[in-house]
């Protein structure tokens, strides 16, 4: 058979008008505003009237990643499809891709195989354009708060205790740290100051958790961009910078729709960075793919540790939303990766390294069932070099935590390849009458209390250390009234402890938190760990070498 890469497989496929997309879903024509024959935004008064009960929510997460791969969001896709391949209505819930990994070390994320959503070129690129609305409603915010210091700082800013960045959507080392404001008196005030990547604005994270457009409005103006020289925060709201943001960002709120390579509707929209943001797509687009599915399949990023614990202890705790059944996607190749195998040599068969990297699977098992109540079923993304003793010993060892695999050729087949999980998610939903769903902390811990909570509970690790500059930060926001928020945690994804070469299910390990800084308009304190930056750099061979595009305009080499 012939190889065909995902772009290649992306660019083969006849895709419906998406008018015909929206019928599908169910979006009546008033409310779709069209962005060429394929892509569409949905005006979000749509979720005010139509009284349609909402569907059920699934959440797909995945063990800690591996350069072996895991395939999540194709797992995602794929599910969605054969949802319908067994006749259930499904309806996809992403987030959109960042330009930094695109360009850089992780490639697309539109899924892989004939699990795809397309116009895939779009979705991983400019798409509808909502990445830059948020990028030019946080530099706005920056250009705002500089300008009025320039002009006489009646607020009384402190310029060593501004905490606001500019953004760009582009991993760009050479951005963390800069010095601006030179050039002379009229040029603005010199001052150190630095970038982050968009994914990781709180702008990002604010349009993600808002739930309408005067809910954005007032999260934005509630962002708190410096302190003045007696420590009172500054907003956004104070700089009168919220009501030209929200303008910015008014057509961006509203969600994405697309399809999959089978046509099944798809709403792809926000993209927080799960190890550096909270993770998830936004309210909006997931409230519409439930009321609009009797399935939402949506998806949380990187491992559970981190895109599945912010889903739950964050999302679901602002939306009040209760996922039904949670999916953990693993890959005997990624197992043995934990196990010690070398990348070189994961299509060997190696039941010892299997076994001994099994526990990262089971722990992020445990985790959903044990301290999340929810129902789970762990998902095999198929490799063709996986044997049936490997598949076999992860069958067994899922068994004995009361939790059923199901198989994932969705790569190879499509929804086809899915119908097998997509059944076990159907039983999972309809034998979850009463649902057992709970948080890993409280709302009225202190900020210490909800660390140790995620450390000890998520992670498995044995405390949480504070440095010296976290506990004054700390103390802080509990006397500014923030310590009821949750907590975001900053950390690598390549591990449960924040030193991403402990791979695996480590034990006795600490964690050290280094920075609190509160995202008040998002509603979540952000704790950084290790050596975790909001401003990745692009690796020795970035994947933009590779992306090309021909004579006729055809984008190659995109994943």
């Amino acid at each position: 058979m012939e190889f065909k890469t995902d772009i290649e497989i992306a660019q083969s496929c006849q895709m419906k008008n998406i008018h015909e997309i929206a019928a599908t879903a169910g979006v009546p024509e008033r409310y779709l505003e069209t962005y060429g024959n394929y892509k569409a935004k949905v005006d979000y008064s749509l979720l005010n009237d139509d009284p349609t009960p909402d569907g059920k929510l699934i959440l797909v997460t995945a063990i800690s990643p591996t350069p072996a791969g895991e395939g999540k969001t194709t797992t995602s896709v794929g599910l969605a499809d054969g949802l319908r391949k067994i006749g259930k209505n499904a309806i996809l819930a992403l987030r959109e891709p960042s330009l930094g990994p695109v360009f850089g070390i992780k490639g697309g994320a539109a899924g892989g195989g004939y699990a795809q959503v397309v116009p895939m070129e779009d979705i991983n690129l400019h798409f509808t354009g909502d990445f830059h609305a948020i990028g030019a409603a946080n530099n706005l915010l920056a250009a705002m708060l500089d300008n009025h210091i320039q002009q006489g700082n009646a607020l009384g800013i402190d310029t060593k205790k501004i905490t606001w960045k500019r953004c760009v959507d582009m991993n760009d080392r050479q951005l963390r740290n800069v010095v601006d404001g030179l050039g002379g008196r009229m040029q603005g005030v010199p001052r150190e100051d630095g970038f982050d990547i968009t994914v990781a604005s709180e702008v990002m994270a604010v349009f993600c958790m808002s739930s309408s457009i005067s809910d954005l409005k007032q999260r934005l103006s509630s962002i708190i961009v410096a302190y003045t020289y007696d420590d009172k925060p500054v907003t956004a709201g104070d700089l009168k910078a919220a009501g030209a943001m929200t303008a910015l960002l008014k057509d961006a709120l509203k969600p994405n729709l697309v399809q999959t390579l089978e046509g099944t509707p798809a709403f792809i929209h926000g993209g927080p960075f799960a190890n550096i943001a909270h993770g998830c797509n936004s309210i909006m687009a997931t409230r519409m793919a439930m009321k609009l599915g009797d399935y939402c399949v949506t998806e949380a990023g990187f491992g559970a540790d981190l895109g599945a614990e912010k889903f739950l202890d964050i999302k679901c705790r602002k939306a009040g939303l209760v996922p039904s059944a949670v999916v953990v996607v693993a890959t005997v190749r990624a197992l043995k990766h934990h196990g010690g195998v070398a990348k070189a040599d994961l299509n060997n068969e190696n039941l010892a390294a299997l076994e001994k990297g099994l526990p990262n699977l089971l722990r992020h098992v445990e985790n959903v069932t044990n301290v999340y109540g929810l129902p789970c079923v762990v998902a095999i993304n198929r490799f063709p070099a996986d044997t049936e003793a490997e598949l076999e010993l992860i069958r067994t060892k899922c068994k004995e935590l009361g939790v059923n695999v199901a198989l994932s050729e969705v790569w190879g087949k499509g929804g086809d390849g899915g119908v097998e999980l997509a059944e076990e998610v159907v039983r999972l939903c309809e034998n979850n009458h009463a649902s057992n769903f709970r948080y890993a902390y409280e709302d009225e811990l202190t900020i210490e209390e909800k660390l140790q909570a995620i450390v000890t509970k998520v992670y498995h690790g044995k405390d949480v250390v504070l440095t010296p500059n976290a506990k004054k930060q700390a103390q802080q926001l509990t006397d500014l009234g923030f310590a009821s928020m949750p907590i975001c945690m900053a950390k690598t994804q390549y591990s449960f402890s924040d030193d991403q070469t402990l791979l695996g299910a480590p034990e006795g390990f600490t964690v050290t938190v280094r920075n609190l800084k509160v995202s008040a308009g998002a509603g979540f304190i952000v704790a950084l760990t290790g050596d975790i930056m909001t401003m990745p750099g692009l690796p020795k061979v970035p994947a933009a070498e590779k992306i090309d595009v021909d004579e006729n305009g055809r984008i190659i080499g995109l994943f």
